[in-house]
């Protein structure tokens, strides 16, 4: 029992509380900054009764590795490239935000709006979807960082299930909204996230 009050698990732990609290509360502060604290919901902080779910699920996965099988925690350089894996996923969605502005936001739009413009430039010259592909990256990475191998899986797939079913539906409107100019984006820029076109 001792190892839960490790350096170990203290230093994993904490990473971990830290990236969340960081995530949930920069994910807030700029959809306020952009949108106006007035347009802005609790929604905002992306926290679904799935996603405690799964970080509840994540968290007894560490209590009982780090209890029972407690030199699973002490691989460093797999939570060393974890947090490495956070952090990159926390520049590229962040990255997507900024550069998206009033055209990103946490729900989808069902109805084109006059101010909504198609972003091809910056990081989305690289992937259609950075928003996804920096959470995709930013979960699986939380769970390497906790050494986490049932988790580490878990995550990819679920949460490559969630925007394996959104991606379709969200490109579909976009390609109402803007027609043979998506059409010819997507032919030539990735989803960003892997296996989803």
């Amino acid at each position: 029992m001792t190892e839960i009050f490790s350096y170990t698990a203290c230093r994993q732990l904490s990473q971990m509380f830290l990236a969340i609290i960081f995530f949930h509360s920069s994910e807030y502060v700029l959809a306020a900054a952009i949108h106006g604290r007035s347009s802005v919901t609790l929604k905002s902080l992306l926290i679904s009764k799935n996603y405690i779910l799964a970080m509840f699920f994540s968290f007894v996965e560490y209590l009982i590795e780090i209890i029972f099988f407690p030199g699973l925690k002490e691989h460093w350089w797999v939570s060393n490239l974890g947090l490495a894996v956070v952090i990159i996923g926390e520049i590229v969605r962040k990255t997507a935000i900024i550069t998206a502005g009033q055209a990103f936001t946490h729900i989808i739009k069902i109805y084109h709006e006059e101010r909504h413009e198609l972003i091809t430039h910056g990081i989305y010259g690289l992937v259609r979807h950075p928003g996804y592909c920096g959470f995709f990256i930013w979960s699986v990475g939380t769970q390497i960082m906790l050494c986490n191998p049932i988790s580490t899986i878990a995550f990819a797939i679920v949460v490559w299930r969630f925007f394996a079913q959104r991606i379709p539906y969200e490109e579909y409107l976009l390609r109402q909204f803007f027609g043979s100019q998506y059409a010819e984006y997507a032919q030539r820029v990735p989803s960003g996230v892997p296996f989803v076109n």
